[in-house]
């Protein structure tokens, strides 16, 4: 499905005309990784965007994550949207629906078919409807507009349905539910009103957004409406109406003789006269839907796409390159001023989907890209902690939870530690969060029926077994997994403990970081290897096949196996290559992992997997590794991304591939593999800039690109990493000369493993 720039689409529109090499947005395909489980969001929406517009598409037995599927018919066109997640859709709130025709039930669960092929650009979405009406979608940061072209000579209808969300199917227990709301049409003919909703992915309890609507036409008529059971819509004839229970849907239907209507609504967590003055701040009445479009499209130019810049003219490369900048800003969401759990000076982000997948890769790329939004996100964070008690592995409808394995934002804590991150951050706070994590046992409630053992909601549920035993026993669902991250988590404590001198606890975590090695089975064999992270329990270790031992929420390992979280604990590296019997066997283990199938590019747990030759003194093997996944599971379609997006945790993976780095969390290293581009220059802010050159390659990564040397800032280096100092802290260059065939070019010392002196 190729991506229609919005001014070949639309007719009319005034536009400030970019060249092709400044308007990056042309590179953007916002259908890329919507199909396929990659769940990505088409629709309209600004970096960080509170509003994210787009189409929810009903088809039994599927859930709409992002609320679009290829396939189905349209249910609304709603206003709050969750980027490329699995487990259960979230949102789907505050939605609009046009309809032909006189209606007599418009709380019937009404949808319409969809009548060809939708289109999509940055900041624009345009759909066409079964019944001939032509959907037109595009966003503010708390407000949305849509532009609605009826065939002419119909009846024209806008429907308002309050109880709206995205429904799951999958029957585990995390379907949102509608609670109750209001919904008043004004004399004036504006609408406001509020809803209450509840699960979903993270298992929310109840939950409020509020809204303000207006349209540019006057209506004939308007109308509420109250649904009951299966009694059907009763029309109310005050047009206000209101529901203390999910029992009683609300909702209103406005009727226009107008061919085209357009609808603007503002959204808030705070009240209607918030989401009312978000509206007229943002796109107030008389504005022109080009115009909300030209702002999206300079606003993702200047803040997100234009912080990478390439001499590269091969455009499925520059596809692959902008459109993976452009999905992983769109969550978290910035909530700065619309936090309705307390009053605070700080920053607010919420919606993060989640660290477990993100810590990896992605939120160190976004301290590199976007260093002011990162320290506030860092402050939100910890602010979360003082009013909530525990920081977030995830969050949405501001409340905390799934945890699925330890608690990551320690690791998030500890990398913008050690990398420099202060300003107002307040790393006594943020250390005490830390603190928290690491020593106080959350409650467990709600019970997550999918994992009842310990709470899912926030901290680290099995911390009675890693306090008292230093292992986890199979009394705690996700013991393995859980092991294995905790003592990550641990490291990370450790990192900000030594920074703030407190020699005590950072001797602690030290050593509690080690504690991965409780779990390390040295007889445990799989294809001719010997020793991996196994459960264990107070008799001894437990035997488990590590070609089928990958499970879910109540199981010892999370989504992957212990082929995958046996080398999860890279802190302790140089011990853990000595456990596995030393460096050929390694390269002859990592080998095995991928030429017998065992690699899955879907899964966080195995991102770092094709770099860790770096460790044993062969760059040129997770170059190659590295390659073949990026060049073979990345493409420029709707199934374009090997699994989930995670909230662009895929994305950010292959843009590592592309400037030939690769984060280690919580530590200052990056270890070097190859670049596709022979130029690349990232922004790093303050007038600072790494600039990545390279010669001999095929100047777009697909061949000759075995590192043959390398000159950091002008120098020559001979390791196969570097450092935050070296190329970020202050801007610096990487001039790569590649070539077709692996050389040993490095004699330095290997990458670091704390842990392990």
């Amino acid at each position: 499905m190729p991506t229609m720039r919005y001014f070949t689409i639309l007719t009319g529109l005034t536009l400030f005309l970019l060249s092709a090499a400044e308007d990056l947005s042309q590179h953007v395909d916002v259908f890329m990784g919507s199909e396929g489980g990659g769940n990505d969001f088409p629709g309209a929406t600004r970096p960080f965007g509170m509003v994210k517009l787009g189409p929810d598409l009903l088809q039994s037995g599927t859930d709409a994550y992002s609320g679009y599927l290829p396939t189905g018919e349209f249910s609304g066109f709603s206003m709050m949207h969750e980027q490329g997640t699995g487990g259960a859709p979230k949102y789907g709130t505050v939605s609009q629906l046009p309809l032909v025709g006189n209606i007599s039930d418009p709380l019937s669960n009404i949808t319409v078919a969809r009548d060809g092929t939708d289109q999509g650009s940055v900041g624009y979405y345009k759909a066409q409807t079964g019944q001939g009406v032509e959907v037109e979608l595009s966003a503010s940061s708390r407000a949305g507009i849509y532009r609605y072209n009826y065939p002419i000579g119909s009846v024209t209808n806008v429907l308002i349905d309050v109880s709206h969300v995205l429904p799951s199917f999958r029957g585990q227990g995390l379907g949102q539910n509608y609670k109750g709301g209001n919904l008043t049409i004004f004399q004036d003919g504006h609408y406001e009103g509020q809803g209450t909703y509840d699960n979903g992915w993270n298992e929310a309890p109840d939950w409020t957004i509020y809204f303000c609507g207006h349209f540019d036409s006057t209506a004939t008529s308007n109308k509420t409406y109250t649904a009951a059971g299966s009694a059907g819509s009763v029309e109310q004839p005050d047009g206000e109406v209101s529901s203390s229970s999910g029992s009683t849907r609300i909702g209103g239907l406005f009727t226009f003789s107008d061919t085209e209507v357009i609808s603007r609504v503002g959204i808030s967590w705070i009240s209607t006269e918030q989401a009312c003055d978000n509206v007229d701040r943002e796109i107030p009445k008389g504005t022109k839907f080009a115009s909300v479009v030209d702002d999206a499209v300079s606003e993702w130019n200047t803040k997100v796409l234009s912080k990478i810049k390439t001499t590269s003219t091969d455009e499925t490369s520059l596809s692959l390159l902008y459109t993976s900048l452009y999905f992983m800003h769109l969550i978290p969401t910035n909530q700065t001023g619309e936090n309705p759990g307390w009053k605070s000076n700080e920053p607010y982000y919420q919606d993060i989907f989640t660290f477990w997948d993100l810590f990896r890769c992605s939120t160190a790329l976004m301290q590199v890209l976007q260093p002011t939004a990162y320290e506030e996100q860092i402050r939100s964070l910890i602010d979360i902690w003082r009013h909530d008690g525990y920081l977030p592995d995830a969050r949405s409808s501001n409340y905390n939870g799934r945890t699925q394995g330890g608690s990551n934002a320690d690791n998030i804590l500890a990398d913008a530690y050690v990398k420099g991150v202060r300003g107002q951050v307040n790393w006594q706070d943020g250390y005490r969060a830390m603190v928290e994590d690491a020593e106080i046992t959350p409650a467990n409630y709600p019970v997550d029926p999918m994992a009842s053992d310990s709470s899912t909601h926030q901290g680290r549920g099995a911390l009675p077994d890693w306090l008292n035993l230093g292992y986890i026993t199979p009394r705690f669902s996700r013991a393995v997994t859980r092991a294995v991250e905790y003592a990550c988590n641990d490291f990370g404590l450790y990192q900000v403990a030594s920074g703030l001198g407190k020699e005590d606890d950072a001797r602690k975590y030290l050593n509690r970081s080690r504690n991965w090695r409780n779990h390390w089975n040295p007889n445990q064999t799989s294809l001719g290897f010997s020793g991996f992270v196994v459960p264990r329990n107070a008799d001894g270790f437990i035997a488990t096949d590590p070609l089928k031992d990958g499970g879910y929420w109540g199981d010892p390992y999370y989504e992957a196996s212990s082929w995958a979280y046996s080398w999860n604990d890279v802190h302790d590296m140089k011990h853990l290559v000595e456990l596995m019997g030393g460096a050929e066997t390694v390269v002859q283990r990592l080998d095995t992992v991928f030429s017998k199938g065992i690699f899955d590019s879907t899964n966080e747990p195995m991102f770092n997997l094709p770099y860790l030759y770096n460790y044993v003194d062969r760059q040129d093997l997770s170059v190659s590794q590295s390659r073949k996944v990026a060049k073979g599971d990345y493409h420029t379609d709707p199934s374009g991304l090997p699994g989930n997006s995670d909230a662009g945790a895929m994305q950010t993976w292959l843009l590592w591939n592309m400037i030939g780095l690769y984060p280690i969390t919580g530590q200052t290293t990056f270890l070097i593999h190859s670049p596709w581009f022979e130029s690349m220059t990232i922004d790093l802010g303050d007038g600072k800039k790494l600039e990545i050159t390279s010669t001999g390659g095929d100047g777009n990564g697909d061949s000759d690109y075995y590192v043959q040397s390398l000159k950091v800032n002008r120098k020559a280096w001979a390791q196969n990493w570097l450092t935050w100092e070296d190329v970020f802290a202050d801007g610096g260059t990487l001039e790569f000369e590649l070539g077709p065939t692996a050389v040993n070019w490095t004699s330095g010392a290997l990458p670091p493993s704390p842990a392990s002196e």
